[in-house]
């Protein structure tokens, strides 16, 4: 997939603009909240139907306006195609060629969009919820029914949870059991799978990026793999096994459950754990450490993909080069001279991202919401 064009209407801060994009890069230029992210976060809309950063989806809607728009001619195998997403009260309406969908597979089938934010190099010392996000959008990736059955699970698990503030009789609850259970076990063996796969490409780019250190290890860390056997036996069980046994945990944990309010068990309080030689990073990784591991997982996510697909996946990156140390950040631009694909990268200073850019690069600077063509660096 190239992406052609990216027009705009309404959309956060951004002017009403079509912007044409490089198959290879395009760098967008401008000191921080001219709008730069928010033109990522404009592409990102159109490729896959979902926000990159915004909680709610009104959050993409300009101050004193009544909708966005973004739109997008993208290039497939089947030759160009259109994308126009509406965002108005709070709802998402896409069309792709004029017709109405629901889904980005409709579109991209095995295409894929890879993000990189500075975000994302927080992830291991935060809480197990932001590695679990970084985790699945890597799997929905690879996996695109992953976002389906995800969804799926969280209205599950919502229903669940208020029942268990209700207390309501077991019989009810377990008519929730069975589906947390069996979708459960899917998204979780996609998450492993999907670990599988990348595991040694991610180590391999730690080894480069971090010489000297000791090797990363990325391993999926189950809530109850001890107190419920939800360790690595139950995934050696396959699908109908692991849903089972987390059928028998739900019900084990039930006056558990109650007295706290909310379901303790299943992929939504699982964790990756990530390590360096025999110690944690969440613990004891310096924060250039902590960088470069994130870094590595994102070069094995795409590694991955491209291994998987076929060719690179689009990549979007925001202002990442000014969160890594110069060492680090050469090592990435380095990759991206490499990489055989497109590139849309953000970054306060063109300098930074030099090295790393094709000679068909284009840039833009932005200033205010508005984008305009602009020298190299």
């Amino acid at each position: 997939m190239i992406l052609v064009e990216v027009e705009t209407e309404s959309f956060r801060n951004l002017a009403p603009q079509r912007i044409a994009l490089s198959p290879r890069t395009t760098v967008l230029h401008g000191p921080n909240g001219q709008g730069k992210t928010n033109f990522l976060e404009a592409c990102y809309l159109a490729c896959t139907l979902r926000p990159l950063r915004a909680q709610k989806l009104s959050e993409l809607v300009q101050f004193g306006a009544q909708a966005a728009r973004t739109s997008a001619v993208v290039t497939l195998a089947a030759g160009l195609r259109s994308v126009e997403v509406v965002i108005d009260d709070g709802r998402r309406a896409a069309r792709i060629d004029g017709k109405p969908v629901r889904e980005p597979t409709e579109l991209l089938g095995e295409y894929s969009v890879v993000a990189f934010t500075p975000d994302d190099l927080a992830v291991l010392r935060g809480g197990p919820d932001l590695r679990r996000k970084l985790l699945d959008r890597a799997v929905q990736n690879r996996h695109p029914d992953h976002l389906a059955d995800a969804r799926e699970y969280l209205r599950a698990l919502k229903s669940r949870n208020q029942l268990l503030r209700e207390g309501a009789a077991p019989a009810l609850l377990d008519s929730f059991d069975v589906p947390l259970a069996r979708l459960g076990a899917r998204m979780r063996l996609r998450r492993e799978e999907l670990l599988d796969e990348m595991r040694g490409l991610a180590a391999r780019a730690f080894a480069e990026v971090a010489r000297g250190e000791e090797p990363l290890h990325l391993r999926y860390q189950a809530a109850g793999r001890d107190s419920n056997a939800l360790g690595d036996e139950a995934r050696s069980e396959g699908n109908a096994g692991l849903e089972e046994r987390l059928r028998a945990a739900l019900r084990s944990r039930l006056v558990r459950d109650r007295e706290r309010g909310y379901t303790s068990v299943g992929p939504h309080a699982d964790d990756l754990a990530v390590s360096i030689g025999e110690r944690a990073a969440r613990l004891y990784a310096s924060q250039g450490q902590a960088r470069a591991a994130v870094l590595a997982f994102k070069i094995g996510e795409i590694e991955n993909l491209r291994a998987a697909q076929g060719r690179a996946p689009l990549l979007l990156l925001d202002d990442v080069s000014s969160e890594l140390d110069p060492e680090r950040n050469e090592f990435l631009m380095r990759y991206l001279r490499l990489l055989s694909g497109q590139v849309l990268l953000t970054t306060t200073d063109p300098r930074l991202v030099a090295s790393g850019v094709a000679a068909e690069a284009t840039f833009y600077s932005v200033a205010r919401g508005r984008m305009a063509p602009a020298a190299t660096a």
